[in-house]
């Protein structure tokens, strides 16, 4: 299963012919693709950032890891100003025809350029691309621009039988021998990824709520590190967050107790994070900005969503409360933290103990916002936001004497999830109803743009909580 990488000066891939041969082929198959973030607009062309031969396409398999800008009309966010176009990671397969257990990850068929009657392919489906991948963790290769390194304390085994994570996600997983999962980053920016910062963070300060990397890949490009896939420890058995509260949710059950260990499990990250990061104090003067952003954001949201207007008033008032506390002289203390916390960044194992996963934060705000810190609330308000949603997804079963209305079972969870952060850290976030409310708002105003645009069926959902929060002055 594992193939050593080649070392070689790359040739090919270093034409400008191969990406022009490649072209056509990638805008259709780039926008079909789940992380692909600029849906809705043409691709007008790429521009190669790098690339390099894992594995010589001459031989019978070829392996082209590329980095890729995608070019496509600015947004009206984007303004005028210049806008580069998304970076994005392609790990390419290259074979003289794919045998029927990879049809589902065809590229298409070259035609001209360098590789002229060869197949592309997506690599991650096979497992002997996905192999080459470990062992160059494993080895800690340098591959031309490449480098792969590792935390020699953990032990990497050859031959661990790769496959990938079909479920949809904003980048791509592959699981080796249900011993580790490598998470390959797809939008690529240059600095520092929050997604092995601050695991590899959490591991020194010995925080067992995280697991921590085994293995990283990266990318030396002008000067600038670009972080490209992170290998962590399996947590074979677990259950995701999201999963378990609906199966719990539809069978009747409480989730209270679960969910006060979650929130456990939160306030020991956030301790640790504290404790190993420089915090700060928000007094009036930068608790200005932050309070500016959020009502810039509820106002173009409501210019969006017709269904919000009534309600921005109401949602205004949040921000305006935690504005006048701030005037009066109130802080609050700043800190690293997950940034887009919900249910399903949460692992149970079977022991019972909850794991925290996914530190990227929401990969469509810049890189230097998602390392600002931040009040812990704005975690702690994802992830009661998250019990809302997940209360309100599971169908009510007429007459069931067992199945607990939403709105309890949310509220039940969002108490436990409270109560048990506070045993941990010694912080209620209910004591600051003004910072939580304010937060809380800003997530709902979120959310019932995401849906209007990409889900609508889901918009009464967020929509409730928009007129609770918005009653609630």
């Amino acid at each position: 299963m594992s193939e050593a990488v080649t070392h070689s000066a790359p040739a090919p891939v270093a034409r400008p012919e191969l990406l022009a041969s490649l072209d056509p082929l990638l805008r259709e198959w780039l926008p079909r693709q789940r992380w692909f973030a600029g849906k809705g607009r043409p691709v007008t062309g790429f521009s190669l950032v790098a690339a390099v031969e894992l594995l010589p396409p001459g031989s019978q398999l070829g392996l082209i890891h590329l980095l890729v800008r995608a070019h496509q009309p600015r947004t009206p966010a984007q303004g005028a100003t210049s806008h580069p176009g998304d970076c994005y990671q392609l790990l390419i397969g290259v074979r003289e025809a794919l045998p029927p257990r990879l049809a589902p990850a065809l590229i298409g068929h070259l035609e001209e350029g360098p590789l002229a009657g060869r197949t592309v392919y997506e690599a991650l489906h096979d497992p002997r691309s996905a192999g080459v991948l470990l062992e160059a963790l494993r080895t800690g290769a340098r591959v031309g621009d490449l480098r792969f390194e590792r935390d020699r304390r953990q032990e990497i085994r050859k031959d661990l039988v790769p496959r990938l994570v079909t479920a949809e996600q904003s980048n791509s997983s592959v699981v080796y021998g249900d011993t580790f999962i490598l998470k390959v980053l797809r939008r690529i920016v240059p600095g520092i990824n929050p997604d092995l910062e601050l695991p590899l963070t959490l591991a020194r300060e010995g925080c067992a709520r995280v697991p921590a990397p085994a293995a990283w890949m990266l990318a030396d490009l002008d000067a600038e590190t670009y972080v490209l896939g992170v290998l962590q420890p399996f947590v074979q058995g677990a259950a995701d967050g999201w999963e378990l509260a609906l199966r719990e949710l539809a069978k009747g059950e409480d989730f209270a107790a679960e969910a006060r260990a979650l929130g456990r499990a939160t306030a020991e990250v956030h301790t640790a994070l504290a404790r190993s990061l420089p915090t700060v104090t928000l007094g009036h003067t930068r608790m200005r900005p932050l309070i500016d952003a959020m009502t810039e954001r509820l106002d173009a949201a409501a210019q969006a969503v017709p269904a919000l207007r009534p309600h921005a008033p109401g949602l205004r008032t949040a921000f305006e409360a935690l504005a006048d506390l701030s005037a009066e002289g109130r802080t609050w203390t700043a800190q690293r933290i997950h940034g887009d916390l919900h249910l399903g960044q949460c692992l149970r194992s079977p022991d019972g103990e909850w794991s925290l996963i996914d530190f990227e934060g929401e990969p469509s705000k810049p890189l230097a916002e998602r390392r600002m810190p931040q009040p812990p609330a704005r975690d702690i308000a994802g992830m009661l936001r998250s019990f809302d949603y997940a209360a309100h997804s599971v169908p009510q079963a007429p007459g069931s004497m067992r199945t607990p209305s939403a709105s309890g079972w949310a509220d039940a969870c969002r108490a436990a999830y409270c109560t048990g952060y506070a045993e941990v850290s010694g912080l209620d976030p209910r004591t600051d109803p003004v910072l939580l409310r304010a937060f809380e708002t800003d997530k709902a105003v979120y959310e019932v743009v995401y849906e209007a645009r990409h889900r609508p069926d889901w918009l009464p959902v967020p929509l409730a909580a928009v007129r609770r929060l918005a009653a609630s002055r």
